[in-house]
């Protein structure tokens, strides 16, 4: 699909009561310009994520043509982002109107490759759908209102083209469901001083290769942003960081 296909899902909802805001429009380039196409899915080695996220996922990454959901945090979703889009390939998040390009950035992903679609309108199947054309990642928020025959539809465009859909909510079938509690933040202690990092227990089911459910723990964020591994007395180092979901 051109750039000009994928620019025009984009601006389906044009009506005033339906008009969608694009965060980076100008990020939406020709598809034939990209140096990530997911064209073809076949042979096609995972995308990179960050190492204390691999235990979490079969095949030592983000597998081309998979459903990937992701429940309980946003901050997990960027995370599965980050080192994908920091190694070259192009990531796109729709229906996240909260999320900002400072977020992104502080998450590690490179927001020079990231487009943001915060209002896809009434229908974003179509908007995801032609985003699953051009990009190599596509995440989705408001997954539990889509009819069935969209949910298919995507899982199929996302296999056609062996790009990764990552649903932010249930999604039934998935290849793989990450979900994310909390247990405690690291910083304040004492009542006073700066959070610095989130300590999570992020629990893996699926199917296939991850029908054997997993969990690991790890630090989201971590003491510098991104995520990290958990490891002995927690140091605060840098700014402050603010508290997300």
């Amino acid at each position: 699909m051109s750039g000009s296909a994928i620019a025009l899902a984009l601006q389906r909802s044009d009506r005033p009561d339906r008009r969608p805001s694009v965060d980076t429009a100008a990020a939406v380039v020709p598809a034939s310009s990209m140096q990530e196409r997911p064209d073809t899915p076949g042979g096609r080695p995972p995308l990179p994520v960050a190492a204390p996220l691999l235990p979490l996922l079969p095949g030592g990454g983000l597998r081309p043509g998979s459903v990937i959901a992701v429940r309980g945090s946003v901050a997990l979703l960027l995370a599965l982002l980050a080192t994908a889009t920091a190694r070259g390939a192009w990531a796109a998040v729709i229906g996240m109107p909260d999320l900002g390009v400072l977020a992104a950035a502080e998450a590690g992903i490179a927001v020079h490759r990231l487009a943001l679609v915060p209002a896809p309108g009434q229908e974003p199947a179509p908007v995801a759908a032609a985003l699953l054309d051009g990009m190599s990642l596509v995440a989705l928020s408001g997954v539990e209102q889509l009819p069935a025959g969209a949910r298919r539809s995507l899982v199929a465009r996302a296999r056609q083209r062996g790009a990764v859909l990552l649903p932010l909510g249930r999604w039934p079938g998935t290849d793989v469901e990450l979900e994310c509690r909390t247990e405690t933040w690291h910083g304040a202690q004492a009542g006073h001083g700066r959070l610095c990092s989130r300590e999570v227990s992020v629990r893996a089911t699926g199917r296939g290769a991850a029908a054997r459910p997993s969990t690991a723990r790890l630090l989201l964020p971590g003491p510098d942003g991104p995520v990290a591994e958990i490891p002995g007395p927690q140091a605060c180092r840098g700014r402050g960081l603010r508290r997300s979901a």
